[in-house]
């Protein structure tokens, strides 16, 4: 199916099933029942982790502690085990750990040093992968809007935390009245992108461009500086909120996010211009205020973002734990108009991100038509709200 045609013609079954739970590991399997509890090293210093440190993965890891299989805390790859002074087991990176900090060393994954990773993630029906994640990247393959529809209107009626994490090619792609429609109505729990989709958002509330574009796509005179005009707008003001507060931003993406209470994080990069009041210029900190989102997620939706949705990516874990203690899949989608940002974000350990090789707006749109099918489907409302503008409030 082209990229862009809608979905799949509902007399066919979709070629990917559904997300299912999976079970925890059998403990009473004879090698796990007899394995060593993991053994823990202190840090010699701030930052600095012993040497044989076991690296994380983003599939479940279990450590044997006192002779009890148990699962950290924040689970993400590339960090280390940390058992603190309260016997709490965490996944922590490197950089957060502090001298005297008990570590877990080991590069075994399968038990023998205390340490299993399930690499089988055993499903309710008894397979020995996820479900949702199975298919190759490749433009040629259909896109299932029905199947994600169903997924972010399940997430929204649980009280899901679906995660959306954007680049500016969904506002220059003219996608950013669907992005509203979202947050407005319920299905982002937060959005995480750079100073420059917040920049050509606010452009196009004050001024009706993006980068000096009009929606035609036309330029305009002295449109190259307008974004710099918008930016300095919000820094005069404050904050987005004040903006937003006093009347400046009226509509968009970054209105619907304050109006409607929906946290946002827009970390910086070198190349940007002003930046915006509420961007977060220091990396490790932006990547902290991401992380308080990721390690809330229960879905992520990764469009049109090559650096922010590897960053993201990495920050996640491959499956999501509810409230009762039992597991799923988290799905995870990509959106871009290359095949390329989907197989280097699979490739940096994010495998099961399930890829949709088409452009922004028509990603958003149709889904946007197919979630609102799936609600008069169900016999549910949009949801739209119609909050009045907060107070002004800090970087987020």
């Amino acid at each position: 199916m082209p990229p862009g045609q809608v979905g799949i013609p509902e007399s066919e079954p979709s070629l990917y099933l559904q997300v299912v739970p999976f079970s925890p590991p059998d403990f009473t399997r004879a090698a796990l029942a007899a394995a060593p509890d993991a053994k823990f090293v202190a840090a010699p210093a701030d930052g600095v982790l012993p040497e044989g440190f076991f690296s994380t993965t983003n599939l479940p890891t279990y450590a044997r502690i006192k002779g009890e299989w148990r699962m950290p805390r924040e689970p993400r790859m590339d960090s280390a085990l940390v058992l603190d002074r309260d016997g709490a087991l965490w996944v922590k990176e490197g950089r957060r750990v502090r001298k005297g900090d008990l570590v877990a060393v080991g590069k075994a994954e399968d038990g023998s040093e205390g340490i299993f990773v399930q690499t089988e993630l055993i499903g309710a029906e008894g397979t020995d992968e996820f479900k949702f994640m199975t298919s190759e990247v490749s433009r040629e393959k259909p896109i299932d809007y029905g199947l994600m529809a169903q997924l972010l209107v399940d997430e929204r009626e649980r009280g899901g935390y679906p995660v959306w994490v954007t680049g500016p090619a969904l506002v220059h792609s003219r996608a950013r009245n669907d992005m509203s429609w979202f947050i407005a109505n319920g299905f982002v729990g937060a959005l995480l992108a750079g100073n420059a989709v917040a920049v050509h958002d606010i452009e196009a509330s004050i001024f009706g461009t993006t980068l000096g574009m009009t929606n035609t796509g036309e330029a305009t005179s002295g449109g190259h500086g307008l974004h710099m005009r918008a930016i300095n707008r919000v820094r005069a003001a404050g904050s987005i909120a004040n903006a937003v507060k006093q009347g400046i931003i009226k509509d968009g993406i970054m209105y619907s996010c304050v109006v409607h209470d929906v946290p946002y994080v827009l970390t910086g990069s070198i190349r940007d211009d002003g930046p915006l009041p509420d961007v977060v210029t220091d990396s490790i900190a932006g990547q902290d205020a991401m992380k308080r989102h990721t390690t809330r997620a229960t879905m992520a939706i990764l469009i049109a973002t090559a650096l922010h949705a590897i960053a993201t990516g990495n920050m996640l874990p491959a499956f999501a734990t509810e409230t009762d203690g039992t597991m799923r899949e988290l799905p995870t989608i990509c959106v871009d108009s290359s095949e390329f940002v989907v197989s280097k974000l699979k490739d940096r350990g994010t495998h099961q991100a399930f890829g949709v090789v088409t452009n922004a707006q028509d990603f958003m749109h149709i889904l946007r038509l197919y979630v609102e099918r799936e609600l008069e489907a169900r016999g549910l409302r949009g949801g739209e709200k119609t909050a009045k503008p907060r107070a002004a409030v800090g970087a987020r």
